[in-house]
């Protein structure tokens, strides 16, 4: 995300709540095993999922691909444990959960790691979208999306730059 992205998308804690709760009613029909969560995005919309569904036994994967300006090759961090991975081989029955799909990066990388298993996000970006099973919200790719802990009280920039403050 080297480039000035104009479209802001901020979401507060409220929302972000009723977005994963919005999640995991598109995915209360399904069951699975277990839920990894995508660190660090993931963790907090993979909680209120599995509050909602019933999921006890929840593990992570760390995957890094970008900071907040520039993307990068994936690099695993923190893998999920060789005991789950030898009760869901391939991720069968593994729900992963992540906050966004971008570009599809750090997706890609996880199907690879878990290719059986079923890819959650909250927000979904147009080119990342063909690599997830189930989303809530799609955004315009040009959009950044402003999370919860992202956010501080600060002046925001009206849409319209030439209007009167």
């Amino acid at each position: 995300m080297s480039e000035f992205l104009e479209k802001a998308y901020p979401v507060g804690w409220d929302q972000l709540h009723r977005d994963a709760r919005a999640l995991a009613w598109r995915l209360a029909d399904k069951e699975f095993g277990a839920m990894v969560a995508i660190t660090r995005g993931g963790m907090v919309p993979a909680a209120i999922v599995a509050r909602e569904l019933g999921i006890r036994v929840i593990e992570t994967v760390g995957v890094v691909s970008y900071d907040h300006q520039d993307q990068s090759e994936p690099q695993l961090v923190k893998s999920v444990s060789e005991e789950l991975l030898a009760q869901h081989p391939q991720g069968k029955g593994l729900l992963v959960v992540d906050d966004l799909v971008d570009t599809g990066t750090t997706a890609r990388f996880v199907k690879q790691l878990l290719p059986e298993s079923h890819l959650a996000t909250v927000y979904a970006k147009p080119a990342g979208k063909p690599l997830v099973d189930s989303f809530v919200t799609e955004v315009s790719q040009d959009t950044w999306i402003y999370f919860p802990w992202d956010l501080s009280l600060q002046f925001a920039q009206p849409i319209n730059r030439e209007a009167p403050l």
